[in-house]
């Protein structure tokens, strides 16, 4: 028990730590990779089959982040009241799912040379699963805690973050160049994932 709170301790950096990786390695490996554009390349492109350090830019860029994602869903999981809506609990769990299909992206990298080969289709699948468990788990979960007494500020984080990454993911591909609109959904969720476990711990102690 004495063990449990010390690691509770931790839980609010959990997210912030994933974030940071996230977003350290995106800036970090695209000004290392000579000629990646920041706005005008996908983010894979760093981890993508023959691509200098691309494996390291995928342990550290997806693989880490995205394990990390899921320990936050659920810590958030273990939040939940026993008398809450069951699309809280149900939504928790999408988020979960949606942190091990970022994490997936990093296992399965795309490959730069051919777009259509089983690598890259693979990739694209991770990738959608993401989005596609993100999306309504954050929705579902904001929803959800609407008449919790105090989850206030995490019902407005969960449905601003779940509709951000929606209109980034799909809204604005149509709207911007695709890199743009999918930076716009990655910095969406790494902004949730940092604020997750903070915004959280408020209402707990509430």
């Amino acid at each position: 028990m004495p063990m449990m709170k010390t690691l509770r301790r931790f839980d609010p950096l959990l997210g912030a730590v994933g974030a940071v990786l996230f977003l350290a390695s995106v800036l970090g490996f695209g000004a290392a990779l000579p000629g990646y554009l920041p706005l005008g390349h996908p983010v894979a492109l760093l981890g993508a089959i023959g691509v200098p350090h691309a494996g390291a830019f995928d342990l550290l860029g997806f693989v880490l982040p995205g394990l990390l994602a899921a320990a936050v869903a659920l810590r958030l999981l273990a939040r939940v009241p026993v008398t809450a809506p069951w699309t809280l609990r149900v939504g928790g769990q999408m988020l979960v799912l949606s942190g091990l299909a970022f994490a997936a992206m990093g296992v399965l990298p795309l490959d730069a040379n051919d777009i259509e080969s089983p690598a890259s289709q693979y990739h694209a699948s991770a990738w959608m699963v993401w989005v596609l468990a993100f999306v309504p788990g954050a929705l579902m979960s904001g929803f959800g805690a609407r008449r919790l007494p105090g989850w206030g500020r995490l019902v407005a984080l969960h449905l601003a973050a779940g509709l951000a990454v929606l209109v980034g993911a799909f809204v604005l591909q149509a709207l911007i160049p695709a890199p743009v609109a999918q930076r716009v959904a990655f910095v969406a969720w790494a902004l949730w994932l940092a604020a997750a476990l903070p915004v959280a711990s408020r209402v707990h102690h509430r």
